[in-house]
């Protein structure tokens, strides 16, 4: 109900239960008479404390009622009153009155510090105890009063010390405002005495705070010092009235009455003239300064305490206040513009004549002794003087002074032009400063009463508020199109709005009252001296937790039928009955029959404790009372929800702008707003819930995408942090309503929720055909994917049952699976993309297995599939996808890639050997070089397979396989003992091919010729094959490394290997080249022309040197190779002598020796062969230029004479010249060689010779006596 009824004509009252208050019943049909006839009696006043309602009415009658509590067993039911006493206060009738002008109870004041109540009926003042209402103090009356009231607001109710410290007063000090002056009454538990009388003459209301009261008489404002007797004079009650003078306004006055300060009484108030010395007034002379900041509570040293009721020696009031029920005079017909008013409230204002104020009578002072009630009529003889008002200029209005306190620092008067135009609602501090903005009410208001501040104690609020708000609440009535309604306009006072025009409420008792009560009744209001708590079943309703079926019609499982057009829609139903059957085996919570009912009682109770409420604001209207109650805000924001709800285009266009526009609003409104109390708290996150649920329905709904992008991400963004269970908002989506799982005990959410949600699925067509998820349009699934990817995010959430998470994932894979369809086949995805997300899903697992093996089953994505299975380490499942999708089976993703390379990537990283071997071997039957790899990696993490059994499986499960598993033992770990093995699997490849290809043995035979027929240099034969061989040929790669296993050294059977080519090929059709004729008598047979480097390696084996000199030279022309055979033998034909190192599987074994290499002898014989060769070869040129390179290069392996007996005559000099010189050179060499030789040997001779001869001379000669006589030996070199 947030909105303005003066701008919007004819909507009398909004939405109920939206704007800040509303009603509840106190006391319907208030007996407002004894003999039932209350047609002209109303309510004036009412009060309530301690469970005793008091009432009074206009026929002079104090009602009291008792209230009795509710039936402890429904805690939540009415409270109940009964009628204790109907009380006809005593009253005096003052003399002059006007006969039936009597108007009846007019206040009730309780004062329960002290268990008394005083009563201002018909003018006069009775006193009565509490609760019962028996009359005190002897009967004592006061007449001719016309308020009672002006207790210290600042003191608590029913305390014994101020608030602001004082120590326990003996008793309670109100004020009683007399037609001549004000009366400070103290009552207490024995009497009632005055303490002071203030010279302030025809008040009609005050209120205090601490011992500044603000009071009003007919015309204007003003605050009172009631200790110092100070006065402030304020504004005029009307605008337009200028009696006033201008210069008073704002002017601390002293108004005790001082011998030395002259008082000039105005026609309201005394204004005191300042002395010569005295100190100036101005406007900025305040209260507060002029006291120095000192405010006591007591009289005046030496003031004698006076009865209440001692009559008063001051002179007559000018005037007498009007009752408080009369009728408002007659406003001027056309006023003024208001803003023009209050801009010179003094101007003379040109209106249409208005009738006068009634003469007003002021009644006598009661004196000392007053008679017995009984007597009082007959006691009246004498009538005092009776002063009447000056009579008002014409144009002046009289209105009905109002003042409130809403802080203990402020009042707020309420001013105007008149009863049909606005009122300015002021505020003032103690000093009669200004404090905040102005309020303005559309017309001026009857009654205004404040509820809620920072500082107010007592407020209608709710249980554990926090920061309260305050309200300003005026009864007041307004025009509409079917006429006069009186209600309650309802606006902040504690809110600066700036320029912006302030929000108001209107409310009125319409609703809340029974039938019969006509929208033109009056309505009072008036704080309570007693709050009450009232329960909002309402807000129990809606926040109570309950059970929630997503299934229309709340099926235990999906009723439609399994055959479905939608075949997933199927599955999803039979999975579903076959989950629950499983559910409620497993689960071995034991639930109790009643279990339900005891949580929802349980629920119940718990927001009960919290949805409670105070009041202490009456409003009456006729003879009905009901509490004002500030409006929780769940019911406030609630109404706001149910309006949208309920505009017009929500039936023809659920997704428009004025529907989602102001729930986006109120969403953003409470977006960053914190609660500070538990009921906020859920408040909050209830309307987060069904805005978002709303806002939900509503983009369903709508035909095609009416929500911007910022729209659906802030509905999304509400539906995820509002905590709404994820399955409530899938139960929405009939594609996705049977992917909900629901354990035993079932789903809880808020009531109000609930219901929104039941009313939407249960609005589907009976019968309505369950469709899947191919049928959402591509919006809904864009928003669903990104709903539930961030549902995802609050996995480990101990709050969230595991169930939420079983359907979020079952629910999203479905979503991006449909989304993925438009993926090209084959792409793995861009970052965003929907098969990014769909891969990041399963690799971070699923909560929904089984289901998640189901869906992607049904939607043939079977390396999706593999990925979940590789989150679960679930390797066999695994390897089982992959071989489903490499043999063939539909997979629509095409993201497997090179699926073998896959497998054999995969069998490296897992542990478990039978996996390894059986994937192994199945991959080796498929790719056998790709397989053996397998069982060669020295990485993988599985247990290593022994040789023997790798080979023995291969043979029987892949023999394909064999081979290469053979490569790797002899060429990369140089296990020579399978190279006979490999030699003949190498055979076997090469032979088969050539017996059953003559295309085959053609290129043989052709490269040959290609190779003889290239020029020198040339590369030798076994680097041109290596070079020319096609990689991919795996019969020319077999050859290849045939050939090096056949150079390399390796201890195998030669001859039987050659023995096997001869055998195996002997068959073939002969093709002896012509130039291969007879050499030497041996014919190279077919079988050595087509594997002729195979021959000559084992020629070479064999020691057939010759043989293999001349196949090197008469079949292949490899003259490079044939002069490198003669120089190291074999170790040519070997890799190393070839080149051979670039190709694979280089490795030597260190048990496969060398070929040995030739001595210089035979080195000689081979060349002497090499150059017969030559010398036969069959192109002279060609036999001429190798025959003299070879005698050129190699000239020192052979003899002169020799040579030259071999060449042909007809030779010219030329081809051997090079080599005759140098072994001219050579031979002239070598006979300089001995003649130095010789020399050299003579000179040792000479040398040698010397050194005896010295050694001799050195030594001297010995003789040496023999045994014979006479004979003597010389001995050379001996000593002395």
């Amino acid at each position: 109900m947030a909105s303005d009824p003066q701008r919007k004509q004819g909507r009398a009252a909004a939405l109920p239960g939206a704007g800040p208050y509303t009603l509840r019943p106190l006391l319907h049909d208030v007996p407002l008479s004894a003999d039932g006839n209350d047609e002209d009696v109303k309510i004036n006043c009412v009060d309530y404390y301690d469970g005793n309602l008091y009432v009074g009415t206009s026929a002079s009658e104090l009602l009291h009622f008792f209230r009795i509590p509710p039936d402890p067993s429904d805690p939540s039911g009415p409270a109940t009153f009964i009628l204790a006493s109907r009380l006809p206060p005593v009253y005096s009738e003052p003399a002059g009155g006007i006969q039936g002008s009597r108007p009846g109870v007019q206040q009730i004041l309780l004062l329960p510090r002290v268990g008394k109540a005083c009563v201002l009926c018909n003018w006069t003042v009775t006193f009565y105890s509490l609760p019962e209402l028996s009359p005190v103090f002897g009967a004592t009356q006061v007449r001719n009063c016309n308020w009672i009231g002006g207790v210290d607001l600042n003191e608590g109710v029913g305390q014994g010390m101020s608030r602001s410290g004082n120590e326990k007063a003996p008793g309670v000090t109100i004020l009683l405002s007399l037609n001549r002056r004000i009366q400070v009454v103290r009552i207490g538990e024995e009497d009632a005495r005055v303490i002071r009388k203030i010279d302030f003459a025809g008040s009609t209301l005050s209120v205090r705070r601490d011992s500044i009261a603000c009071v009003a008489d007919s015309r204007s404002y003003a605050l009172l010092d009631v200790d110092r007797q100070l006065k402030i004079p304020l504004m005029s009650i009307s605008s337009l009235d200028d009696s006033q003078p201008d210069g008073a306004f704002g002017q601390a006055q002293n108004i005790a009455g001082a011998a030395e300060g002259g008082l000039s009484r105005s026609a309201s108030s005394a204004t005191a003239r300042a002395p010569a010395n005295a100190l100036g007034h101005s406007r900025s002379t305040s209260l507060g300064d002029f006291i120095s900041g000192m405010r006591r509570n007591d009289r005046r040293p030496g003031e004698p305490d006076d009865p209440v009721f001692q009559d008063s020696d001051a002179p007559p009031p000018s005037r007498s206040p009007a009752p408080t029920d009369k009728p408002l005079p007659a406003p001027p017909r056309e006023a003024e513009n208001y803003l023009a008013a209050q801009a010179a409230p003094a101007a003379p204002r040109a209106a249409s004549p208005a009738a006068p104020p009634p003469r007003i009578a002021t009644p006598p002072v009661q004196t000392a002794t007053t008679p017995a009630p009984a007597a009082t009529h007959a006691a009246q003889t004498a009538t005092p003087p009776v002063r009447t008002t000056p009579p008002p200029k014409p144009g002046s209005v009289f209105l009905k002074p109002h003042i409130v306190s809403p802080t203990a620092e402020e009042f707020l008067l309420v001013t105007g032009t008149g009863p049909l135009d606005p009122g300015i609602g002021m505020f003032v501090n103690l000093d009669g400063d200004p404090t905040r903005p102005t309020l303005e009410f559309d017309r001026y208001p009857r009654e205004i009463a404040v509820d809620g501040g920072a500082t107010d104690l007592s407020t209608s609020r709710l249980s554990l508020a926090a920061e309260e708000e305050g309200y300003v609440l005026a009864s007041m009535a307004k025009e509409f199109e079917d006429g006069l309604h009186h209600g309650l306009e309802i606006q902040r006072f504690d809110v600066n709005i700036g320029e912006d025009e302030p929000e108001k409420w209107w409310l009125e008792v319409k609703d809340s009252a029974p039938k019969g009560l006509s929208p033109s009744t009056p309505i009072g209001i008036r704080p309570l001296l007693q709050s009450e708590e009232i329960l909002f079943e309402d807000v129990v309703d809606r926040l109570c937790q309950r059970r929630f079926s997503p299934f229309k019609g709340q099926p235990e499982t999906p009723t439609m039928s399994l055959k479905s057009s939608d075949s997933r829609t199927a599955l999803s139903l039979q999975r579903l009955s076959q989950e629950k059957e499983l559910f409620d085996q497993s689960d071995d919570e034991k639930l109790p029959p009643d279990w339900e009912e005891q949580r929802n009682q349980e629920g119940e109770d718990f927001v009960r404790r919290l949805a409670r409420t105070s009041s202490r604001l009456a409003v009456w209207a006729g003879s009905h009372i009901w509490w004002a109650v500030r409006n929780p805000l769940l019911t406030q924001l609630d109404s706001a929800l149910e309006l949208a709800a309920a505009s017009p285009g929500q039936q023809t266009n659920p997704g428009a702008l004025e529907i989602r526009r102001p729930l986006l609003s109120l969403l953003n409104t409470i977006k960053d707003r914190e609660a500070t109390t538990e009921l906020e708290f859920m408040t909050l996150g209830y309307i987060r819930q069904k805005a978002s649920v709303m806002l939900l329905m509503s983009f369903l709904s709508s035909p095609e995408p009416p929500f911007t992008e910022p729209e659906t991400r802030a509905m999304e963004e509400n539906l995820v942090s509002g905590d709404l269970d994820a399955r409530v908002v899938l139960s929405l989506i009939p594609a996705l309503r049977n992917e909900i799982v629901v354990n035993r005990r079932g789903i809880w959410i808020y009531n109000g929720v609930r219901s929104t949600v039941n009313s939407y699925i249960s609005a589907e067509a009976d019968g309505f055909p369950m469709q899947g998820v191919s049928s959402l349009p591509s919006h809904v699934l864009q928003f669903l994917r990104r709903f539930l990817s961030a549902w995802r995010k609050k996995k480990g959430f101990g709050s969230i049952p595991d169930e939420v998470f079983r359907t979020v994932d079952a629910s999203l894979l479905l979503v991006l699976l449909e989304l993925d369809q438009d993926t090209p086949s084959g792409q793995t995805g861009k970052r965003g993309s929907a098969r990014k997300e769909l891969y990041e899903l399963v690799d971070h697992g699923v909560d929904c297995f089984d289901r998640a093996v189901d869906i992607l089953e049904t939607y043939h994505r079977l390396f999706v599939l593999s990925r979940l299975y590789q989150h679960r380490k679930m390797a066999a499942d695994v390897l089982a996808t992959w071989r489903r999708i490499i043999e063939g089976e539909e997979d629509r993703g095409g993201e497997l890639g090179d699926g073998e390379q896959r497998v054999r990537s995969y069998l490296s990283n897992i542990s478990n050997q039978a996996l390894v071997q059986e994937y192994g071997l199945w991959l080796a039957r498929r790719n056998p070089k790709l397989g053996v790899q397998v069982f060669t990696d020295e990485k993988g993490k599985a247990p290593k397979f022994e040789h023997t059994r790798v080979i023995a499986l291969l043979r029987e499960e892949a023999p394909d396989a064999v081979k290469y598993y053979l490569e790797h033992l002899v060429f990369d770990k140089g296990n020579t003992s399978y190279v006979n093995e490999l030699i003949t699997y190498y055979l076997d490849i090469v032979i088969t091919d050539l017996q059953a290809s003559a295309a085959s043995r053609d290129n043989v035979a052709a490269s040959y010729d290609t190779y003889r027929a290239l020029s020198p240099p040339k590369p030798t034969y076994l680097r041109f094959l290596t070079d020319n061989a096609p990689p991919s040929d795996e019969v020319w790669q077999s050859r290849l490394r045939l050939l090096q296993l056949l150079g390399g050294g390796h201890d195998y059977d030669a001859s039987a290997i050659r023995q096997r080519i001869e055998d195996s090929l002997s068959a073939l059709p002969a093709s002896s080249p012509p130039q291969l004729a007879e050499l030497d008598g041996n014919t190279p047979t077919d079988h050595q022309h087509l594997l002729v480097p195979e021959f000559i390696i084992l020629a070479a084996r064999a020691g057939q040197h010759a043989a293999a000199l001349r196949l090197l030279v008469h079949r292949l022309g490899d003259y490079d190779t044939a002069v490198s055979y003669c120089l190291r033998g074999a170790a040519a034909l070997t890799p190393s002598g070839t080149h051979y190192r670039d190709q694979p599987h280089q490795r030597r074994d260190t048990d496969a020796e060398p070929p040995p290499r030739w001595t210089r002898d035979e080195q000689t014989r081979l060349f002497r062969a090499l150059l017969g060769e030559f010398l036969a070869l069959r192109d002279g040129d060609e036999r001429a230029a190798q025959t003299g390179a070879l005698l050129e290069r190699f000239g020192g392996w052979f003899d002169v004479v020799e040579v030259l007996g071999l060449l042909p005559e007809e030779w010219p000099v030329e081809v051997v010249g090079e080599f005759l010189v140098a072994a001219l050179r050579r031979l002239v060499c070598e006979r300089r060689e001995a003649m130095v030789e010789r020399a050299l040997s003579g000179v040792e001779n000479l040398r040698v010779g010397w050194e005896f001869v010295g050694v001799v001379e050195e030594k001297g000669a010995v003789v040496e006596e023999g045994a014979t006589e006479g004979a003597a030996a010389v001995v050379v070199g001996q000593g002395e």
